[in-house]
């Protein structure tokens, strides 16, 4: 995962450093055409973003041997840049953000003729990741320890996205570090769910709360947290049905879900390889139903992981794992 974007990334900065290489050596050549003249007026600035007064140029060449990178220079990149993102499944919104972070960082800043040119993009890349992925933080071992008991979690997405089989991996990893967990076969609406459910539940070992087929979801998901809180079982595992964030009735029955027992975490479940389609979901299942983190599925198939990014900046919220197999 995030292979072809690294890539990508790694092009960018070659280019980037290309840009300083020919910036520099006409600047080299600057400074020998100056020779001994000094500087004895400096201009100002017309705009805060691009426009150096010559002086100012002249100053820093002279003296310091450094040249200051001017955004002409670097729009070309910037939008092979910008182009690399998108072609990543990174969403656009997302992909400007980054590209302006990075230009922010660049444009105007002062380069020493021989310095480290691959430290100064590296660092406006990182800066520009880290402010885009400035989201809430959630660690889920920790929130289970410290969470009154029992913890209601609540797995939501579109159909076919790995919920059910991402369900019984966190009910493995849970069992295995101690805790004590019930399934909620909250999912009455697909043919075989609540079978293949169960199948899970039998081969963990673990008990499963369910009603007939096409019951009432609501009702089979505050069964199951009675069930945990009168045997004192720590965690509540919640399947629900796959829907279309665009089917308006089946939303509405999500909200009913979360009203009737309200869950202390809701996770988004969707596919790594989904791309932007997966952005526009988990963005309309957290204005439904505000999510906590998401997980994201088949991330062993994914090579650009454009879509984590942008899943994680749209919702304000972390990807709390990666699916493989």
């Amino acid at each position: 995962m995030f292979n072809s974007l690294k890539k990508k990334l790694s092009s960018f900065k070659n280019s980037f450093g290309d840009i300083l290489d020919k910036q520099a050596e006409e600047a080299s050549e600057d400074i020998q055409q100056a020779g001994s003249k000094s500087v004895t007026k400096e201009e100002k600035k017309e705009t805060p973003s691009v426009a150096v007064g010559i002086g100012q140029k002249a100053k820093a060449l002279l003296l310091n041997r450094e040249f200051i990178i001017s955004e002409k220079k670097l729009e070309e990149p910037l939008w092979d840049l910008e182009v690399a993102l998108l072609e990543s499944d990174v969403a656009l919104e997302v992909a400007e953000e980054v590209v302006g972070y990075v230009k922010s960082e660049l444009v105007g800043t002062n380069y020493k003729i021989g310095g480290n040119k691959n430290d100064i993009v590296e660092q406006a890349l990182r800066k520009a990741l880290i402010n885009v992925l400035n989201v809430e933080t959630l660690d889920f071992d920790d929130y289970i320890e410290q969470a009154n008991k029992p913890v209601n979690i609540a797995f939501v997405g579109v159909n076919g996205t790995g919920k059910t089989t991402t369900i019984s991996k966190i009910a493995k990893r849970l069992k295995d570090r101690g805790y004590s967990v019930v399934l909620a076969a909250g999912d009455t609406f697909r043919a075989g769910a609540i079978d293949q459910l169960q199948r899970h539940a039998d081969n963990l070992g673990l008990k499963m709360i369910k009603h007939q087929e096409g019951g009432d979801p609501a009702a089979v998901i505050y069964d199951s947290v009675e069930y945990a809180k009168a045997r004192k079982i720590d965690v509540v595992l919640a399947d629900t049905a796959g829907r279309m964030h665009t089917n308006i009735n089946l939303m509405d029955q999500l909200k009913k879900i979360c009203r009737v027992s309200p869950p202390d975490l809701v996770i988004f479940v969707d596919e790594a390889i989904a791309g932007n389609d997966a952005v526009e979901r988990a963005q309309l299942f957290n204005q439904t139903v505000p999510i906590s983190g998401s997980i994201l599925t088949k991330s062993d198939a994914d090579s650009k992981g454009g879509a984590a990014i942008s899943i994680a900046h749209t919702t304000g919220k972390p990807i709390l794992f990666f699916g493989v197999g």
